[in-house]
């Protein structure tokens, strides 16, 4: 009985799981204005099995934003262990950048900035990343003046810059990231690890 629970609660994960993904490729392409029929239609289920997993589409379009605010927490409780704390704040940053240049939930994530299940996984991400740059000021790798609050600004900005270069190569972001980064350091700049563009 225990394992057919346990498989039944590993079936509804996975089902989630799909319809979230389903969900996210629907608005990438039509916009928050997509309707649930439209999900449920992408995902091949009916709409009440979307509703089943999500009350309203507003929690919907929540859960796909805090599923992506979750992967960022756990990275950066993950880099808090590190031995290097400058690096791991970096890492971070990398991870942060790729992930945003791979799924970019801005128009979602302004449809969703008030809602409870975002406000609190966007609390969790402030802990946390918190703690990162705590630990990297400490550390002399950054500088004393630097917060929180500055490198949650900065964590899109690499892909940001990019978006002004036509057809950029795929690692361009990082130039800026190293731009960026030597910015938030006590000391002098670093080489960069990419040649700039040639601009028009």
């Amino acid at each position: 009985m225990s394992s057919s629970k346990s498989s039944m609660r590993a079936d509804a994960a996975r089902n989630r799981e799909s319809l979230l993904a389903a969900a996210e490729a629907v608005f990438a392409e039509r916009g928050p204005a997509a309707s649930v029929a439209d999900i449920a239609a992408a995902a091949g289920v009916a709409k009440g099995t979307v509703f089943r997993h999500f009350a309203t589409k507003e929690d919907l379009i929540a859960s796909i934003v805090s599923s992506h605010i979750d992967v960022l927490t756990a990275a950066a409780r993950d880099l808090a262990t590190g031995a290097d704390p400058g690096e791991a704040l970096l890492e971070f940053l990398a991870i942060a950048a790729d992930q945003r240049r791979q799924h970019d939930l801005t128009f979602l994530q302004t449809a969703s900035d008030s809602h409870p299940q975002v406000v609190r996984a966007f609390d969790e991400l402030h802990e946390s990343l918190g703690l990162l740059v705590e630990r990297a000021r400490e550390a002399g790798a950054i500088r004393s003046d630097i917060t929180e609050g500055d490198v949650f600004v900065l964590m899109c900005a690499p892909v940001h810059a990019v978006e002004y270069v036509t057809d950029p190569p795929p690692t361009l972001w990082r130039r800026y990231l190293a731009i960026i980064f030597d910015g938030l350091r006590p000391e002098g700049a670093h080489p960069l690890p990419h040649p700039a563009p040639v601009l028009p």
